[in-house]
């Protein structure tokens, strides 16, 4: 019977000492029953063969899984991970630049400045995504070993089990009309960084030249002047939050959307035309400089059309693309 001791006492020590000897005492009387009268060491094998691994068995008396996330959750536990993450790791992202821009005083070369919230952006958010990640873990884990439903069949994003209804709220996505999480998280950055160096304009766009006494800065653009245009601004920078939000919900090129993006694609155009119409925009300094470095023959008028049909271009192409995957 020495196997069949060390088999319950393997059961034993994974069990709380409290229940330890009524369980022990079932074990042993089940064993005992399975074993032939004349039992010999092979019967013995058989039946603790039979009667499983030991961590498993103590597992099913305690009514606990052995596993970090079931199968109940483990898809709905994936999901949350896969939408929570991301978004978690991009808003730590912003946020750092946003600070790190608006504290940006223009001691350093804007250049190293980027580069460094780059790196810092990517290290936070490394470190949010992670904690997102062990918490909804640990969320997960607490609820398995917590509720114990009578089924184990996956949970779906309603907290249901799945029924071939739902597939009637899926819709199906081409992967040529896909919009990509990349290309959302993409614009939003580009949003945040044109956004700054706006409303910063004084502090990093400009001409940056060496010195023998360091470096210096000759700002590009009249702050006061520039920020009378704000609400222009910030109606630009809503309407595409607007776009990207719209973007992400869908998922998808849909023809509603991309006319939608089509006529976004010309508000920047319109914008820059109705506030650089004012070339009082331009800090004199800034333009005496750029003459001086081009021996008087720089053309700020050719400059601003060359800016002009570049971005309406630009427009045409953008607008172009999103139309012609959503009428493919």
């Amino acid at each position: 019977m020495k196997l069949v001791e060390l088999y319950i006492q393997e059961v034993m020590r994974r069990l709380p000492e409290k229940n330890r000897d009524d369980i022990a005492l079932e074990l042993r009387s089940t064993i005992e029953d399975m074993l032939p009268d004349d039992y010999k060491e092979d019967d013995v094998r058989e039946v603790l063969t039979a009667m499983g691994d030991p961590a498993v068995l103590a597992s099913n008396y305690r009514e606990r899984p052995m596993h970090l996330i079931g199968p109940r959750y483990y898809d709905l536990y994936i999901t949350l991970l896969k939408l929570i993450v991301p978004i978690a790791a991009a808003i730590t992202f912003l946020v750092l630049a946003v600070t790190s821009v608006l504290n940006y005083s223009g001691d350093s070369n804007p250049v190293e400045m980027f580069l460094s919230i780059a790196g810092n952006g990517v290290v936070e958010a490394l470190s949010a995504g992670m904690q997102v990640f062990f918490w909804l873990t640990v969320t997960f884990a607490v609820i398995e070993r917590t509720v114990s439903p009578e089924r184990q069949q996956p949970l779906t994003m309603k907290g249901k089990e799945w029924t071939p209804d739902d597939l009637k709220d899926i819709p199906y996505i081409p992967k040529e009309k896909r919009i990509s999480k990349v290309e959302i998280f993409g614009g939003l950055v580009w949003t945040v960084i044109w956004s700054i160096c706006y409303f910063k304009a004084s502090d990093i766009v400009g001409l940056y030249e060496k010195s023998d006494g360091g470096r210096v800065f000759t700002p590009l653009f009249e702050q006061d002047i520039l920020l009378g245009y704000w609400p222009l601004i910030v109606i630009l920078i809503g309407m595409e939050l607007f776009l990207l939000l719209r973007k992400w919900r869908a998922g998808v090129w849909t023809k509603r959307l991309a006319i939608e993006n089509a006529v976004y694609q010309f508000v920047p155009v319109v914008v820059f035309l109705f506030i650089f119409r004012n070339m009082e925009v331009m800090e004199g300094a800034f333009i005496d400089r750029i003459q001086v470095l081009f021996n008087n023959s720089f053309n700020f008028q050719w400059f601003y059309l060359t800016v002009a049909v570049g971005l309406l271009v630009a427009a045409v192409i953008n607008s172009y693309e999103g139309l012609k995957i959503a009428y493919k």
